[in-house]
């Protein structure tokens, strides 16, 4: 396969970050723009100058008549599982927004549905294509704090968004959490065993449910991660990236979220507090993945073409997605859950 053509179902705002790099991607044609409101599927067109794209309301019938052999599914969450399973059984490969369905259910049933039609099924977890986490990735992995035994991460944003969020339960947890357990699954190298989670709405929040949380999670290895955020929090914000901090056996590592990388070890045996020493953190690999949106987008390209397993794949973002629901019916129940996938 020499070029993807490809049909982009859900045509709101975050679509620009799809089709702007999109737009450098000579081997992807989109061929079909779908929206419930044809206006915004003509707007995207226009602002894009998509040339002959078809603009629909009418998914099934794009689908048919177009044939094409991607779908980049950009819909609000509660629509990832029936438009992304329609894409599959109609021979499509299947590029979605996060997360992967709403409910670990669903998300079993698409994942094997892909496996049966061969098809690859990818979900956009675009903070591991920043060089910057990969960073943080090499440090741990080269032994410089120790064995990992804690990862902190914080996450606080006051976000007005207005719109669908404002209304939706479980909104911090389900429509963003779901990026930093995945970071921490990332940077920690491990995967969830089970969580304790509470969820609560503060006063002056604009949003209608819970939009603060504090997780606990049981990781593999031994390791624990724990997460603090929320979205209505004024002042003093975190990056959209998380604050973290990585504890091991001979010292800690501390980021942002953005550039700033610290790296502090035990230098000495002796002492009430043991002498410590600064390193030096790595230089960014100029070849690690990166580009946000657009890496996860032409590595999904790539695969498709190659016929390899792109890193966010669904088969292993269902295990960030576990931790989602986990934290959910942990949150609803008061008890400690375990994962299960």
């Amino acid at each position: 396969m020499d070029s993807v053509r490809a049909v982009m179902v859900g045509c709101g705002g975050i679509t620009r970050a799809w089709l702007k790099p999109l737009a450098d991607m000579p081997d992807v044609t989109i061929v079909g723009m779908v929206d419930l409101i044809e206006e915004n599927a003509q707007q995207r067109k226009e602002e894009f100058d998509l040339g002959d794209a078809v603009v629909s309301t009418d998914y099934g019938k794009t689908l048919a008549d177009l044939k094409p052999d991607a779908v980049f599914n950009c819909t609000t969450p509660g629509a990832h599982y029936p438009l992304t399973m329609q894409a599959l059984q109609s021979g499509c490969h299947v590029l979605s927004e996060k997360p992967l369905a709403d409910s670990m259910e669903h998300a079993r049933e698409m994942v094997a549905t892909a496996e049966k039609v061969g098809k690859t099924f990818a979900v956009i977890q675009n903070r591991r294509y920043d060089p910057r986490i990969r960073r943080v990735r090499q440090v741990l992995d080269s032994g410089a704090v120790g064995q990992l035994t804690t990862l902190d991460g914080d996450f606080y944003i006051g976000a007005h968004f207005g719109g669908f969020r404002d209304r939706m339960e479980h909104v911090l947890l389900l429509d963003m959490a779901i990026h930093s357990f995945d970071q921490a699954r990332y940077i920690s190298g491990t995967d969830p065993v089970a969580v304790y989670c509470r969820e609560w709405n503060p006063a002056g929040s604009w949003y209608d449910h819970d939009a603060s949380a504090v997780a606990v999670f049981e990781m593999t290895d031994g390791v624990v991660y724990t997460y603090r955020g929320s979205w209505c929090s004024e002042g003093l914000n975190t990056t959209w990236e998380c604050d973290w901090r990585a504890i091991g056996t001979k010292g800690s590592a501390c980021w942002d979220g953005a550039d700033d990388l610290r790296i502090e070890v035990v230098s000495g045996e002796e002492g009430f507090l043991r002498p410590k020493s600064m390193v030096e953190p790595p230089e960014i690999d100029p070849q690690a993945k990166s580009g946000a949106h657009g890496g996860v987008i032409r590595e999904f390209i790539d695969c498709i073409k190659a016929g390899t397993v792109p890193e966010t794949a669904a088969s292993d973002n269902i295990k960030s997605l576990a931790m989602v629901f986990g934290a959910i019916e942990s949150a609803q129940t008061g008890k400690r859950v375990e994962i299960r996938l």
